[in-house]
């Protein structure tokens, strides 16, 4: 079963591999995140997350999930000395960058919840897979129709924080400004969560952030800094690199 859609500003693609596919486990997937985008989105007026941004809740008055995501975002905020905020300076609150792969792992343990064993759940090129191997490409962060490295994935996740769809749309919370020095940095780890969190908060610290995400526990790193220089710790899970890469100390 292949199923796509466009939920939360970017397309969604769910491919099952098991049969038969157990009736409405799609539905459920794509309703939780549509669910999310609702409750979530700094950009509805009605979500949860712009009322307690205009001081309608109370942060005692929250949802257990919204809870959740606000501790994760505090978290890595605390571990990256404030480059990783979701409260930046003139702004509102914008948790997106926790929410995406939170919520997206979400689903996918809705999925193995339904006894479903082999899937690949791609978020906007951020990827869940149940089951495998699968192969998942890392799109070079200059040539859009080329990758930098092929990875073999069996029960994990990937993500890739980089400028080259939106822009410096990534902030470093010290100065309030673009974060320099990396064109893209990707992050395989057990859970989405993990994975596009990390890389997200990495981002928002310049080159200094690969170092960074490569101390993570449970995180593998390929990082591409401005000019090209590539650096990637050992066990990250390429199945046919195609850009040499200068390998981490453990």
């Amino acid at each position: 079963m292949h199923r796509v859609e466009h939920v939360m500003g970017f397309p969604v693609s769910l491919r099952i591999d098991d049969e038969p596919v157990p009736e409405g486990a799609a539905d459920a997937v794509f309703a939780w995140l549509r669910e999310v985008d609702e409750r979530f989105s700094p950009f509805k007026e009605g979500s949860e997350v712009s009322r307690l941004d205009r001081g309608e809740l109370s942060r005692d008055e929250v949802s257990a999930d919204l809870a959740e995501v606000l501790a994760l975002c505090e978290e890595y905020r605390v571990a990256t000395g404030g480059a990783f905020d979701v409260r930046l300076p003139g702004r509102g609150l914008d948790p997106c960058a926790v929410v995406k792969g939170w919520s997206v792992q979400r689903a996918a343990e809705l999925l193995t919840g339904a006894g479903i064993s082999r899937f690949c759940l791609n978020a906007g090129g951020d990827v869940v897979v149940s089951g495998g191997p699968w192969r998942v490409g890392v799109r070079h962060p200059q040539l859009a129709d080329k990758v930098c490295a092929v990875l073999e994935l069996t029960d994990a996740a990937v993500a890739t924080s980089a400028r080259y769809e939106r822009g410096d749309h990534i902030l470093d919370g010290r100065t309030g400004l673009p974060a320099t020095g990396l064109d893209s940095l990707t992050v395989v780890a057990a859970t989405l969560t993990l994975a596009d969190t990390v890389a997200t908060a990495a981002f928002a610290q310049g080159a200094e952030g690969v170092e960074w995400a490569a101390g993570r526990a449970g995180c593998e790193v390929f990082a591409v800094l401005e000019g090209g220089r590539v650096l990637r710790t050992p066990g990250f899970p390429t199945a046919g690199e195609r850009t040499a890469a200068r390998v981490l100390s453990a």
